[in-house]
Order: C-alpha cells, then structure tokens, then sequence
C-alpha cells in the first residue's frame, strides 16, 4: 500500500478534529435550543411559539450529521492501513449514526408541522396528541441507536485500532476504549428501559466518552497522528 506523506496525516488530524469539535458543539447547541419544548403536556399547542427554536435546533442536528459522515470518511484512509476491516466499519458506523441523527431530525420538523396543522383547525387534540407521540417515540428511539449505541460502538473501533497502531498516545485511545464500553452499556440500559436520567448513570457511563473525545480532537489540532515513522 502507498505510504501517506507526513503532510497527510497532520492535515486530516486537524480536519478531524475539527470535525469533532464542531459535532459536540452541535449536538449541544441543538439540544440547549430545544430544552424541553417536547415534554409539556401542552407541547402540541406551544410547537408555533418556539419555531425559530425547533428550526435551528434541526440545522444544529443536520451539521452534526454532516460532521459524523466526514470524520468517519476522512479517518477511513488512515485506519485502513492497519486494519482495513475495521477502518471500513468506523466509516459505516459514523454514517449509520448519521442517519440516526437525520431520522431523528425529520420527526422534529414532522413535530413542528403537526404544530402547524393543529393551530390551523387541520387536526384535533387527540389526533395531533397520537401522531405527537409516535415522532417522539421515533425521534427519542433514533436518539438511543444512533448517538448511545452507535456512538459507543464507533468509539471502541476507533480506540481500539489507535491502540494497536499507536497513532496517538496509548494512555487516549484506552480512555477511548474505557469511554465507548461506558456509553454502550449506558445506550444499552435505555434499550431494556432502565432510567438513565440520573446524574450518577451519566457521569459515570456518558462523561468520560465526551471528554475524551474533546482531549482527542484537541490533540489531532495540536499535535496531530504519530507518523509510521515515529513508531516504527
């Protein structure tokens, strides 16, 4: 296989870690726009109040997407060189969770319609309420596959052949691998019905995943991959 310049591996470190960044800070300012706009039991009757609210909140979740689908392509070309099984299945699990997110994202646009048509006279309460509950029932189950599940299962395919490569530092991609065990079995509890709302289940199984992800991307920036070279 054709050895990647030295120029190649620092330029995609920074691009990815970029792109890390970007789908945290996404996934973040999309949720803080929504707050609790679905869980009122009026939520139907105030869906036109915050519009301009749900509207970004899905331009938020569409550049999250976006930003899974590059990282998962940029980072295919680097892990394929020492394992392209699993080089190719972290670009499938980042767009699968992508379109997660994108499933996700329709039903709050479908939520913000139903808002629409209700207001108009087009629908009544108990219609709108039915049709309300299952896009929350879709978009929450998108939620729970796409960016619990599939996150944690991209996290240990990545960490894992880090590890092996040694193109970052040990000591990160086993915090990576350690973080992607944690939010699987945290999306796995919310698979069988567990509560996971409770401050202990996610600083315990979700935070260490999301913080390793933030030290890894601000080490791709600043430092970049270890070249072949530098752990021959």
């Amino acid at each position: 296989m054709k050895k990647m310049p030295e120029k190649y591996y620092r330029k995609t470190a920074a691009i990815v870690g970029a792109l890390f960044i970007i789908a945290t800070a996404t996934s973040l300012v999309g949720g803080i726009l929504l707050g609790s706009a679905l869980d009122g039991p009026d939520y139907i009757i105030e869906l036109p109040d915050v519009e301009n609210d749900i509207m970004m909140a899905a331009m938020f979740e569409t550049i999250l997407a976006i930003s899974l689908v590059g990282i998962g392509a940029l980072m295919f070309p680097i892990l394929r060189k020492h394992a392209e099984g699993l080089g190719m299945a972290y670009a499938g699990i980042r767009l699968v969770e992508a379109i997660f997110i994108i499933v996700g994202t329709i039903c709050l646009l479908g939520m913000l319609t139903l808002g629409q048509d209700y207001a108009a006279g087009h629908l009544d309460q108990a219609s709108s309420g039915s049709i309300g509950a299952l896009l929350i029932s879709i978009r929450d189950g998108a939620f729970l596959f796409g960016t619990l599940i599939f996150l944690g299962l991209g996290g240990l395919t990545l960490n894992y052949v880090l590890y092996r490569s040694m193109l970052v530092p040990r000591w990160l991609s086993a915090w990576g691998i350690i973080g992607g065990v944690g939010i699987l079995i945290y999306g796995t509890m919310g698979l069988f019905g567990t509560d996971t709302a409770s401050f202990d289940a996610t600083t315990l199984l979700a935070a260490p995943i999301a913080v390793q992800e933030m030290v890894f991307a601000s080490w791709l920036i600043i430092k970049g991959f270890n070249t072949p070279e530098e752990h021959s």
